[in-house]
């Protein structure tokens, strides 16, 4: 629970500083004064004042921030001071000024991308392990052991490379290509047709929807781990144990175990382990474990890792300046692969129940944190290019709803009447707490 909390903390903090950095840095830059920079809302825990008079705050809500700005329709601004106030900027420096915090938060996504890319990026290849039957891939001549090479006339080098592309196919129909490698020497193309793909579901595990299942090396039924007080241990199971047969059938695999295992909660299964070259015969009764709607059986065993074919696992190097070029590439995959996804999802093609809040966004935060540094960075990265998204939405209260109101006074070359942008306020702030309250619910109902 503390580590959650201090990851959501740590990520957030970060992509709203940041984001509130540019609006700042901007509107200094125009000769706009301001009066308070603060990340948080609420009551503040820390205050400073600057030598320029500018309040620096940290505020107790952790969930945005705001830049203070003097401005003449808050309020009287003394005669000396109205060559600074945001109003008395021309509307173009008022456009800089709005559109700085999202642009932030997309340079921000570039420089830790462009950070991973240093620390140097490995990937797992694209490689097929089994085509899984009345799916979209198995229209193609695609089999186990092939080596997936473009989806849709895009390239694909790691499962994360797929998994993107076949985020941005939701809810598509028509005609795509998958492009593969069968062997070393021949590639080959073959086409699926596509009807309102995965329209209105929960893409919970978009690979296998496709019809992809990502080739792994065989786990033999070798017991690495025998957890404390778990159902295997009351059964007699020793580390190095080899399970041969459940229930007289044979295992070869892991795999094998774990689902006769899962699908017998609270029942007894015949387990018969070689130990140390001789036939040992256990009872096991699986412990019942609730997973989602159904209960599953649960052993408490771990398996001997198994080894992977080094030539599956590759890294990429880059220089500096080649890093900031993927830093670069990969915000802008995001970028559009978050505009398409609010698209689709205003179009009924993606639904609603995914629309996450701040629950999931700790949960991930979390598990991205424990991942490693690099997961918590991309975790961070994709955030960031997901705020300045959301902050460009023509919703008024948000900074895109500004950019639309002062492009109309541009094209217009007089201000949009008060009345209306009250109205407009007030319609946005209601759209914006809706969407909240409906991520919020999905996050309690994900729990």
């Amino acid at each position: 629970m503390i580590e959650s909390i201090l990851s959501i903390v740590v990520a957030l903090g970060v992509l709203i500083t940041f984001h509130e950095f540019g609006h700042f840095f901007v509107a200094r830059c125009c000769g706009v004064k301001v009066l308070r920079f603060s990340v948080g809302f609420g009551k503040p825990i820390f205050r400073y004042v600057g030598k320029t008079g500018t309040e620096y705050t940290l505020a107790m809500i952790p969930l945005g921030g705001y830049v203070r700005m003097l401005d003449g329709r808050e309020g009287n601004v003394p005669e000396s001071l109205k060559e600074q106030a945001f109003d008395n900027k021309s509307v173009w420096q008022r456009i800089a000024i709005v559109a700085a915090g999202p642009i932030a938060n997309f340079i921000l996504a570039i420089i830790i991308y462009a950070l991973v890319a240093l620390m140097g990026v490995q990937y797992l290849v694209p490689k097929v392990g089994k085509i899984l039957p009345d799916s979209p891939v198995s229209q193609t001549q695609l089999r186990s052991g092939d080596e997936l090479l473009a989806i849709n006339g895009k390239p694909v080098s790691s499962w994360e490379d797929v998994n993107l592309v076949l985020a941005d196919l939701i809810g598509d129909s028509g005609t795509i290509t998958v492009r593969y490698q069968a062997d070393e020497k021949s590639a080959k193309q073959d086409k699926i047709l596509l009807n309102r793909w995965m329209a209105g579901k929960e893409p919970k595990n978009l690979i296998a929807s496709f019809g992809l299942q990502p080739w792994q090396p065989k786990v033999e039924p070798v017991i690495a781990q025998v957890l404390k007080d778990g159902a295997a241990k009351k059964a007699g199971f020793q580390v190095k144990d080899k399970v041969i047969k459940v229930d007289n059938q044979p295992v070869t695999d892991w795999e094998q175990f774990v689902q006769q295992v899962q699908n017998h909660p609270g029942s007894s299964l015949s387990v018969m382990v070689d130990r140390a070259g001789r036939q040992v015969n256990l009872t096991l009764i699986p412990q019942s474990v609730a997973r989602g709607k159904s209960d599953v059986g649960y052993a408490g065993l771990a398996v001997v890792p198994p080894k992977w074919d080094q030539g599956l696992i590759r890294e990429r190097e880059f220089g500096l300046l080649q890093s900031f070029v993927y830093g670069a590439d990969q915000t802008w995959k995001m970028v559009s692969l978050t505009v398409s996804s609010i698209g689709k999802m205003l179009h009924g093609l993606i639904s609603i129940d995914n629309l996450s809040g701040p629950i999931t966004i700790a949960k991930v935060a979390s598990a991205s944190a424990e991942s490693g540094l690099q997961s918590f960075l991309t975790f961070m990265a994709y955030l960031s290019v997901s705020l300045g998204v959301l902050n460009l939405l023509p919703i008024p209260v948000l900074d895109g709803g500004h950019l639309v109101f002062f492009g109309i006074e541009a094209i217009r070359r007089k201000p949009v009447s008060e009345r209306v942008q009250g109205l407009a306020y007030r319609v946005g702030a209601s759209l914006l707490f809706t969407l909240m309250a409906v991520a919020i619910f999905n996050d309690i109902a994900r729990l």
